[in-house]
């Protein structure tokens, strides 16, 4: 049950102010506001930013951060990360994801969509750690009608289980990419979760090599294939979309699709530089930030990623006015809560509870002209002290209780792993 919360002088957009929560939800903000709360926090020293969303990851693959590092994509996916996911656990992912939570919280992350195997494992994990998942149940069949009939089976037995879903866990479908999922098993998803009213997320136009892939396979792009499959639609965001041309931008535009970058994953497994971000907000498309997974961009901190995307885009473009820090911090909150299905991202009344605190005292923030810049050029993820998410302290005074039992855990989990 959540008691009611009452931040007294923290900086909102460089003025002093309290905000009020109960049930779940931002009450009231205001200059001041005099009435008692189940619980006070002194703001005073602290800016007020609303909870970051980490809209494309892996939450459990911290087990595998940094193995298989300085590969290519392909070669990373079938050398490293296969055959060590093969070896995973119910345990084993329920205590990855846990750390994950724990590493999201302590750089400010409220909520992320992920898409893994053992989905309740990480809801297990989700539930414990007080954020909230998007949990998207991983669809492969690699084209064999066999093992696409498994995964209905499989995703069909997940979604029979949602009801027992803890309200900050939303159910959600994974399929992979267009390399191992097949059209048919495409568009059953998609049907599936049109009459259910569910979200998709998929890897898409990653690579060069996939684009050539598509061309040579389903005789066009990687956009174009799913657009002639009829699987585009406002339910569905992408991931890392690098490989797009202006016809599938407005084709996705036309079609309500959002679209996830993930700086750090691209440029570490060198998948491409120039996204098309403002293109594609030209375009009306949400363009929501991602990490991916800890073993391709080996940390979840979602500070570091407005700040990798911003300078990626201004050098792409040679544009130093290109992906300006107020548009970053706003595709790492509104535009997340967006592809997310959620009333977040803003600090204002009727909106969730989910809000982190920074710690103004800091090196990053002194001077601090321009705190926005700041956050999204200066600081990383350690400049977060506080971090509520549903009306309730998942952490205080930079700690989060029982951290140490998770990362004792998981490196005991983690020696199986090569």
């Amino acid at each position: 049950m959540t008691r009611s919360i009452l931040i007294k002088g923290a900086e909102l957009a460089g003025v002093p102010t309290d905000i009020l929560t109960e049930g779940g939800y931002i009450k009231q903000v205001s200059a001041s506001i005099p009435v008692a709360a189940g619980i006070e926090i002194d703001g005073r020293g602290k800016a007020v930013i609303p909870g970051l969303i980490n809209a494309h990851t892996h939450a459990a693959m911290t087990l595998l951060r940094g193995i298989g590092d300085d590969m290519p994509l392909m070669r990373w996916l079938e050398e490293k990360i296969w055959p060590n996911e093969a070896l995973l656990t119910h345990e084993d992912v329920y205590w990855g994801a846990r750390l994950a939570c724990l590493e999201m919280i302590k750089s400010g992350t409220t909520a992320f969509l992920d898409g893994y195997y053992k989905l309740h494992a990480t809801a297990e994990a989700v539930e414990e750690m007080g954020v909230r998942g998007v949990l998207s149940c991983a669809c492969f069949d690699r084209f064999d009608p066999v093992e696409a009939e498994r995964g209905k089976r499989e995703v069909q037995k997940l979604f029979a289980g949602t009801d027992s879903l803890h309200p900050r866990i939303k159910f959600a479908l994974g399929p992979h990419a267009i390399y191992t999922v097949s059209g048919p098993l495409l568009q059953w998803i998609n049907a599936f979760a049109q009459e259910r009213g569910l979200a998709i997320q998929i890897h898409l136009a990653e690579t060069e090599g996939e684009v050539a892939g598509s061309i040579k396979r389903f005789g066009c792009t990687p956009v174009r294939h799913l657009h002639r499959l009829g699987a585009l639609s406002p339910r569905l965001s992408i991931a890392h979309g690098l490989y797009v041309d202006d016809e599938e931008i407005r084709i996705l535009a036309d079609n309500g699709v959002k679209v996830v970058h993930n700086p750090a994953s691209n440029m570490k497994l060198a998948s491409g530089g120039n996204f098309r971000f403002v293109q594609m907000r030209k375009a009306g498309i949400t363009v929501g930030l991602g990490t991916d997974g800890c073993a391709s961009s080996n940390n979840l901190d979602m500070i570091e990623a407005m700040k990798l995307a911003s300078l990626l885009g201004k050098v792409s473009r040679k544009d130093p006015e290109a992906l300006t820090a107020g548009e970053m911090l706003t595709a790492a909150t509104e535009s997340g809560a967006e592809i997310l299905g959620l009333k977040a991202g803003r600090i204002e009344a009727g909106y969730l509870a989910d809000i982190c605190l920074v710690d103004l005292n800091i090196p990053a923030f002194t001077p601090n002209h321009n705190f926005v810049s700041n956050l999204v050029y200066a600081a990383n993820g350690s400049c977060i002290d506080t971090v509520i998410c549903d009306g309730r302290i998942l952490m205080q005074n930079k700690t989060v209780p029982g951290e140490e039992e998770i990362l004792e855990r998981v490196k005991a989990i983690a020696r199986k792993f090569t």
